[in-house]
């Protein structure tokens, strides 16, 4: 097949596949998901995914219909139908089927599952990448990767109408993330990336390159950083899984980055071939 689409045990090409018009996604997005890359069938940094799926739905209270691991075994299972070795792999629940009411559903009400495979390679990482900022008006529960996302679809329309390639949120000055990325800075050899509060998503990939510092002795400061402190950098990462870490060379018009490429050619490498090997 050359996509795939996975709904409570049902699964068939996705243009075929059909969802209650009473899942409770429909009328509040109320549910959460996950997604990451295969390559040659096998799913990259699973156990990662996983586990933070598992906890964003618990932070909302949702009923996981599997176990961690027979979760794990079912996507792999799903890859396996696809044609491409190259996937990108994105899985959801939500709190289940019933009358439109704002309150939860009742415990006899099972939580629905959906899985979607397209094929889809990782980004080529030697790219630069244009930004811009935008005032982050969401929520305070970043830290849960839920499906309302209705205020970074707004941030990736107005990035679409910029000509660039990705939005950076800010609280007032504090950097927070980006409408779907973690950002970061590099400034005097230092890697700064912000806290993993409730204002941030932890991202997977955020914390590979954070390892990879560490491999390399770069020093790593978890705390906030200001649009000043941003533009000033030596270097404006962005990283998340489909690209693991990609230097900006442009923030809202103005260049950036540029002063410490051999910091980040050492990482993207370091980065790339621990994807290689772990898939291949």
């Amino acid at each position: 097949m050359e996509n795939l689409g996975f709904y409570n045990g049902e699964y068939d090409l996705i243009e075929n596949m059909k969802i209650p018009m009473n899942d409770r996604v429909c009328y509040f997005g109320d549910g959460v998901y996950d997604a990451t890359y295969s390559r040659n069938h096998k799913i990259f940094a699973l156990d990662e995914h996983i586990d933070r799926f598992y906890n964003s739905a618990e932070l909302l209270s949702i009923k996981m219909p599997y176990t961690k691991n027979e979760f794990k075994d079912l996507l792999q299972e799903m890859v396996k139908k696809v044609d491409s070795g190259e996937q990108f792999v994105y899985w959801q629940v939500t709190r289940g089927t019933g009358m439109r009411n704002h309150a939860f559903l009742g415990d006899e009400v099972k939580a629905n599952v959906w899985i979607l495979l397209t094929p889809r390679a990782i980004k080529d990482m030697s790219k630069k990448v244009k930004l811009i900022t935008l005032e982050d008006t969401r929520f305070l529960h970043c830290n849960i990767k839920t499906l309302n996302l209705l205020p970074n679809v707004i941030a990736a329309q107005k990035t679409e109408e910029a000509g660039c390639d990705e939005a950076i949120f800010h609280r007032g000055d504090r950097v927070t993330e980006c409408s779907h990325s973690n950002v970061s800075i590099i400034k005097n050899g230092v890697f700064r990336t912000a806290p993993t509060d409730n204002l941030i998503l932890p991202g997977i990939a955020r914390a590979h390159i954070i390892k990879m510092c560490e491999r390399f002795n770069i020093p790593v400061d978890e705390t906030p950083f200001t649009l000043k402190e941003l533009m000033e950098a030596d270097e404006v990462i962005v990283t998340s899984s489909g690209q693991f870490c990609m230097s900006a060379c442009e923030v809202d018009g103005v260049p950036v980055g540029g002063k410490a490429a051999e910091i980040v050619k050492n990482l993207q490498a370091a980065l790339l071939e621990e994807f290689l090997e772990q898939t291949k």
